[in-house]
């Protein structure tokens, strides 16, 4: 179609595929650390105190002692050589071997996080000018939980207000009972029984925990981390036992129970000394599974009595993981 003489150019129809993580800190640098903390603690979805009374707690107490050992813990598994988290670097990872499926020049992949750098509303401004009338949102988190899903909604929703020309928006809600994604997770399982020389007394599925009140007034995260333990059993069909547990609690209020870090110092005084564990509800390995879990968390199991202890590696980049994100994204696409 002919534009009108002195019409801006346009960039022709593209339909942009956008993924999102939770984010990450640029560095181990204690101010880069506390920048990321303050953003991610200031989510209204992720804490619901009283705003004026959370500020005064956060910024008075919270952000002056725990960046430094936020810093540290991120110091344990930071990549030197590539200078990035682990979380970063592997959804940088997917996004690139994602890209590589759609190998059309109207079919735009690309990552954001939703906190830190970079922004979602960074990313989709980014899309919008190359032309990316649609644009699909992945929220990397399996289970559907308000303080994660449904604030990068929020996000999503914020960056549309500052558009003029506002694309079509998909977000994919959550996927935690597609077979693709637990046949993922049962071949990484049964990969690594076949690698180990030991046999496992349990397997411990972690996933990262919520407020219990958040449960209470609704939220239905507990039950979709169950059904994928559930569906993961079924498909395992194996007599090790499979039990779900939670981590990475913050602050006095009671969470979701049972605490995988009170697991791991139970499970040897049952005679229950060698054990895997996994982490179905993050896409990437991070600083909640490698260091609370490979290493606190080992380190508390071995000092309680225990053994022999693994933790599976997240999907990562490997192929299972890019062939259910492109499932998960294609549907949308044509």
């Amino acid at each position: 179609m002919k534009l009108p003489d002195k019409h801006p150019s346009l960039p022709s129809k593209k339909t942009g595929i956008l993924l999102v993580n939770l984010g990450t800190p640029d560095s181990t640098n204690w101010f880069d650390i506390r920048k990321y903390l303050k953003e991610f603690l200031s989510d209204k979805r992720v804490i619901e105190l009283n705003p004026l009374v959370w500020k005064i707690i956060l910024n008075v107490f919270i952000l002056t002692f725990r960046p430094s050992k936020t810093a540290k813990a991120y110091k344990e598994i930071w990549m030197e050589k590539e200078n990035i988290s682990p979380l970063r670097y592997y959804t940088e990872k997917q996004t690139e071997k994602l890209r590589e499926k759609f190998k059309s020049e109207n079919i735009k992949v690309d990552y954001a996080m939703r906190y830190g750098n970079p922004s979602i509303k960074i990313k989709m401004k980014e899309m919008q000018k190359k032309g990316c009338q649609t644009i699909v949102i992945l929220p990397l988190y399996p289970q559907y939980a308000a303080a994660t899903t449904a604030t990068v909604c929020d996000e999503v929703y914020r960056s549309l207000m500052l558009m003029r020309w506002q694309p079509n928006i998909q977000i994919i809600p959550h996927y935690e009972s597609e077979p693709i994604y637990i046949e993922a997770l049962k071949k990484s399982v049964t990969n690594t029984l076949k690698q180990i020389k030991w046999k496992p007394d349990i397997i411990v599925a972690s996933y990262h925990g919520i407020p219990k009140k958040y449960f209470d007034k609704g939220d239905p995260y507990h039950c979709y981390c169950q059904k994928t333990t559930r569906l993961l059993k079924e498909k395992l069909k194996i007599k090790i036992p499979i039990i779900t547990t939670f981590q990475s609690r913050f602050g006095p209020d009671e969470w979701l129970q049972p605490y995988t870090d009170k697991t791991f110092e139970d499970l040897p005084k049952e005679g229950k000394k060698n054990i895997l564990v996994i982490c179905p509800g993050f896409a990437s390995d991070c600083v909640e599974t490698l260091e609370e879990i490979s290493i606190q968390g080992k380190e508390s199991f071995v000092e309680n009595g225990g053994q022999n202890f693994l933790m599976i590696p997240c999907l990562n980049d490997n192929t299972d993981h890019i062939k259910l994100l492109e499932h998960l994204t294609k549907k949308y696409l044509f």
